[in-house]
């Protein structure tokens, strides 16, 4: 009580007028490629530029969950990379992340859907993760509290049960990635939006902030929702759709749901957090919007389904809820790599999933980054693959954001 000689986490360097690479965002993915240009490349003459605060944007409003249980190999290599690095974060960053692998329970609500939920689960088994198909018995013991009545309106038929998944905390990522970069002597600033990218003859040579301009070579844009507005200063537009996405937090009870659990009728995902609140969301409110407030439908929605797997929860009071801008491309896949003008790259798209490819992100960034040339697991995802007709549609809903 009373201490007012608590350290900074990150350094507070002055501002130069040159970088060798602009990082413009401050959240788990920037901060991640800044680390491990870092670590990796031993690269250090970087500015990581955040508009408002570090972690303030999607990496703060979402539902911390992690897991890679993807069919199409480029989600899934990717993701599944990314649930590897969680495992050794905390002792790399030397930052408690509190990963905690608790399982993840993907819900299937008919035969049909839990055979296309068993050829995933042999997709992903082929990619080298561990995976489980749980039915009856063996379902309900892995989720004690679940209600597997067969009246229900959509009755459960099993599950997708990844041992990996689970949750880890958010913004212990942001702070964790950003300690340890600016340890190394990357230079973070805070309240620092970009206002301008300067460009001559197709190639990136300068960022203008309220600050000042300041000269560079190259500039990665990873802004989650703002990924439109900010690559408009370089006189692109992007492939994507901003859509409100809310989550909600109950008051806190004592331990009473180990695993995540997804309901994927209508979509409702839940967990417990250590304080004891379940942290619920839902989909996407289904219409554009930078808002970041949700509607009373979704609310309504989200909250039916997720009564329906554990009738307990009526009995609790929402405690909290916030919503986040979900930038979503037209395939529901994130875009990565180079863009059409030299020296600008770019990370955004990711919609409900960017949390969880944290750590995988920014690996691969920074070894674009380093060498100018993108690494095979990101290829997939460049910006070009709408153009040449090699869309990643995971969930096969076709060219309309709002339904990923």
């Amino acid at each position: 009580m009373g201490n007012k000689r608590w350290p900074a986490i990150i350094a507070t360097p002055e501002m130069r007028s040159s970088y060798d690479t602009v990082i413009i965002g401050g959240g788990g993915h920037g901060l991640a490629t800044a680390h491990y240009l870092a670590k990796n490349h031993g690269i250090t003459d970087v500015a990581v530029l955040e508009g408002s605060w570090i972690g303030g944007g999607n990496t703060a409003r979402n539902t911390t969950i992690v897991r890679s249980d993807y069919l199409l190999n480029a989600s899934f290599g990717l993701k599944n990379f990314a649930l590897k690095l969680w495992g050794e974060l905390s002792q790399e960053l030397n930052f408690n992340l509190m990963y905690e692998p608790r399982g993840y329970v993907d819900l299937a609500h008919s035969d049909g859907e839990l055979e296309h939920f068993t050829i995933r689960a042999n997709a992903m088994r082929l990619g080298g993760a561990s995976v489980e198909i749980l039915t009856g018995q063996a379902l309900q013991d892995c989720v004690p509290e679940l209600d597997l009545n067969s009246a229900a309106r959509f009755p459960v038929a099993g599950a997708l049960f990844q041992p990996a998944g689970g949750v880890i905390r958010h913004d212990a990522v942001a702070w964790g990635f950003a300690r340890k970069a600016s340890q190394a002597g990357i230079h973070i600033f805070q309240k620092t939006p970009v206002t301008k990218i300067n460009i001559t003859k197709d190639k990136v040579n300068s960022v203008d902030t309220p600050q000042g301009r300041i000269n560079c070579r190259q500039v990665f844009i990873s802004v989650a929702g703002a990924s439109n507005q900010v690559a408009s200063l370089a006189g692109l537009d992007l492939p994507i759709h901003s859509i409100n996405v809310q989550a909600f937090v109950t008051e806190p009870v004592k331990p009473a749901l180990k695993t995540v659990v997804n309901y994927n009728a209508g979509l409702s995902y839940i967990s417990q957090t250590a304080k004891g609140e379940f942290v619920l969301g839902g989909a996407s409110d289904g219409y554009n919007s930078f808002a970041r407030r949700g509607s009373f439908a979704r609310i309504e929605d989200v909250l039916a389904r997720a009564l329906q797997m554990f009738p307990f929860l009526s009995r609790l009071r929402l405690m909290r809820h916030w919503s986040g801008t979900a930038d979503i491309s037209m395939d529901g896949n994130a875009i990565i790599g180079q863009l059409p003008i030299d020296g600008l790259s770019i990370n955004c798209g990711w919609g409900y999933a960017g949390f969880k490819a944290t750590p995988a992100v920014g690996h691969q960034m920074a070894e674009l980054l380093a060498n100018n040339a993108t690494p095979d697991l990101i290829k997939p995802f460049t910006y070009d693959r709408f153009a040449n007709g090699a869309e990643i549609d995971d969930a096969g809903a076709g060219p309309y954001p709002w339904h990923h």
